[in-house]
């Protein structure tokens, strides 16, 4: 018979010698040090010795908050564990509803749980740090962090080009290309809503293509000779319009990270123009700037 204690399966519980305190890969906020011994035992104990210590000038739900983003950052609360219920968190903690509902609310933005609809609330993956240092596709960029990528088609059709997508492609407007949608998942949950857009010549084969598992990058160079030798990103905050919301099964109005990327072939000819939808609570970017070397002023005599 396995044996939980407030949730956790006891074979989850490390050494109780070791503290955590540690810039934590779901956040990179410091958590303060907490002895795994002292994450196990009575939560309302813990609480209440926090309360009465001169030292301690924390909110409740930060304690609470605390302690459950140590459990989780220490493996005892494994990804995709569900949480203790409310009632079960506010009986272990003797803490109100309101001090539990602030501490979730607290977990949720730091990127270590999510709640699922009708569901609970489950300990998150940690956030994908995606380098912005050469042009790669979404599957090069799971495959180098150790991840499974998958992808569903939504649409593959050929489109009248707006005004942005014929700039981006440098066509007329109303020049007819090929759009594909499709959702990218990592790991089996769904990371980036994808709009590409292709010339229609080239556009026209690649919709025959098994998009669901040949990448677009893959299918121009190795298959189609079209070398991808640069491209220029855009990127911006924005929230999930109602057909993004749905892809990527987040609220609408959620943050996202908009992405437009532009991918040129020999000579500077744009083929392929994106904008990706990437959700803002499962990813960051990260990039190195050099910093521009500026001549001396010149001396006057």
């Amino acid at each position: 018979m396995r044996r939980f204690v407030f949730g956790v399966p006891t074979e989850n519980i490390g050494p109780p010698s070791v503290e955590l305190s540690r810039c934590d890969a779901y956040s990179g906020v410091h958590w303060r040090k907490i002895a795994l011994r002292d994450l196990f035992v009575d939560g309302s104990r813990m609480v209440t010795a926090m309360r009465e210590s001169p030292s301690t000038r924390l909110p409740l739900y930060v304690q609470v908050e605390d302690v459950l983003a140590a459990r989780i950052s220490s493996g005892a609360l494994p990804v995709g564990t569900q949480l203790p219920s409310e009632e079960d968190l506010i009986r272990e903690f003797n803490v109100s509803r309101t001090t539990i509902r602030a501490t979730i609310q607290n977990l949720v933005r730091q990127g270590m749980v999510e709640i699922r609809r009708g569901r609970g609330t489950f300990v998150a993956s940690p956030r994908i740090v995606q380098e912005l240092t050469e042009l790669t596709g979404f599957v090069e960029d799971m495959r180098v962090l150790g991840r499974i990528p998958t992808a569903r088609v939504l649409s593959r059709e050929v489109v009248s080009a707006a005004p942005l997508v014929a700039e981006k492609l440098a066509v007329p407007a109303g020049t007819r290309v090929v759009q594909i949608q499709r959702v990218r998942l990592s790991d089996g949950v769904p990371l980036s809503f994808d709009e590409t857009y292709l010339p229609e010549d080239l556009g026209r084969r690649i919709m025959t293509d098994d998009l669901a598992n040949e990448p677009i990058f893959t299918l121009l160079e190795e298959r189609y000779d079209t070398p991808l030798v640069e491209a220029e990103y855009v990127l911006e905050a924005a929230a999930a319009e109602p057909a993004v919301a749905t892809a990527l099964e987040i609220p609408i109005g959620g943050p996202i990270f908009l992405i437009e990327r532009t991918s040129y072939t020999s000579g500077h000819r744009a083929v392929d123009y994106e904008r990706l939808h990437y959700r803002g609570d499962t990813i960051r970017f990260k990039t190195r700037l050099a910093r521009r070397r500026i001549p001396p002023a010149t001396k006057c005599d």
